[in-house]
């Protein structure tokens, strides 16, 4: 009987949330109508509009979670966060349902988190309205087989995550990369041979992308996703068996080395990704700390 509930729950679930993102969806390409018109100054209006529409989707998706599931969430976000500012934002990456407990962790604390998504999803029709009207863009990467064949590529890759990046700049966002790159798994992290405990190692071509679009940004916030379950599926998360899960933010001011965003450099990248690598040892530590 349990069983059943479970499911009838993850069904509820899937369904309405479905249905908030729909209406959500479209309310935000009304608004976005009038972005045909190329004036900057109506693309910063509308942005703003559709952060606040999309700050209430947060919201309704919240609420409708909490009413079916009764989560125990606990969130520890530091106090000095403001969301008239712009903030770049990573987290490891465990499950689909990382993305709805990371926009519920950071509502109304932090500008709404700005996700970048894999090319591949632009073919979904929610998503690519979602990149349309709320800026979160797709970023291609090629991969390092096809690079090393052809290194031009790489060049393409970082005017692609420019070009996006500079969505980001037009209303407080927090930028958001999930550093792995890819849900972690045991095996991947074997395949790795990672030395971080649970966590596959972090990437920052999307950090860099970001940063170099952002002028505004000289704060980087790291999110810690901790659930005391191993059932990290998207139907897991539907059925409520992950509604146990704490996220710990710390937030970095990034040093002068990386604030002159010089990309181009390799001096600059090594500088950058050791960095990240520090942070990633902090979170490893975290992480092992917490271990149920």
């Amino acid at each position: 009987m349990s069983w059943l509930i479970k499911q009838l729950r993850g069904l509820i679930t899937v369904t309405l949330i479905f249905l908030i993102l729909s209406l959500g969806v479209i309310v935000l390409t009304i608004v976005n109508l009038p972005r045909l018109i190329p004036l900057q100054s109506v693309k910063k209006y509308i942005g703003k509009l559709s952060n606040e529409i999309g700050s209430l989707i947060v919201a309704s998706l919240k609420i409708t979670i909490k009413a079916i599931h009764k989560p125990k969430w606990e969130f520890e976000i530091p106090q000095n966060l403001e969301t008239s500012n712009w903030y770049l934002g990573m987290s490891n990456h465990l499950s689909w349902g990382d993305i709805f407990i990371l926009l519920f962790a950071g509502h109304r604390q932090v500008p709404l988190l700005k996700f970048f998504m894999k090319d591949e999803l632009k073919w979904i029709p929610v998503l690519y309205l979602v990149h349309k009207t709320l800026n979160m863009p797709f970023l291609k990467r090629h991969s390092i087989k096809s690079i090393k064949k052809n290194p031009e590529l790489r060049k393409l890759d970082i005017i692609s995550g420019q070009k996006a990046a500079k969505r980001f700049a037009r209303n407080p966002s927090v930028a958001f990369s999930f550093a792995e790159g890819t849900r972690f798994t045991q095996e991947k992290h074997s395949a790795q041979s990672s030395p971080y405990f649970e966590l596959l190692k972090p990437k920052i071509g999307a950090l860099s992308s970001a940063l170099s679009g952002m002028p505004d940004v000289s704060y980087l916030l790291d999110f810690t996703i901790i659930y005391k379950t191993k059932k990290t599926s998207a139907w897991n998360f539907a059925c409520g068996e992950m509604n146990d899960v704490k996220v710990i933010v710390k937030a970095y001011k990034l040093p002068p080395e990386i604030l002159t965003r010089n990309t181009s450099s390799i001096d600059y990248k090594n500088y950058f990704q050791s960095y990240i690598n520090k942070i990633w040892e902090e979170k490893s530590q975290l992480l092992e700390s917490t271990k149920i």
